[in-house]
């Protein structure tokens, strides 16, 4: 459970400071370095504070012990899934102009 809610707040510290037009620049990085830092500080002695399946997979891999692996992926994927959620229910989809403003294009009324 604590792999979800971690990697829930990291997808959301994500999309919150770095999707579509809401891209805040290089203050999105340290949003997400210093959630990363607080989440392991809080997690890492419960559960390693993983957030990412690979950052698991790959020990588990070496080690050649797959017992708890599942828990890993399962988990950042049901986060993942939560966050894009709640992305979808707090911001809703996003409009044209805001998918134009992303890319960098000029939007001008004039022209719809």
């Amino acid at each position: 459970m604590i792999e979800v809610v971690i990697t829930t707040g990291l997808i959301n510290t994500i999309l919150g400071t770095a999707s579509g037009a809401r891209n805040i620049g290089h203050n999105a990085a340290i949003a997400i370095g210093g959630y990363i830092a607080l989440a392991g500080f809080w997690a890492a002695p419960l559960t390693g504070a993983s957030m990412n399946p690979a950052r698991s997979l790959a020990p588990d891999i070496v080690r050649g012990n797959f017992e708890t692996t599942w828990i890993y992926i399962c988990a950042t994927i049901i986060g993942a899934l939560i966050a894009v959620g709640f992305e979808w229910i707090l911001k809703g989809k996003p409009s044209k102009h805001a998918t134009m403003e992303a890319q960098g294009l000029s939007f001008d009324k004039d022209e719809n």
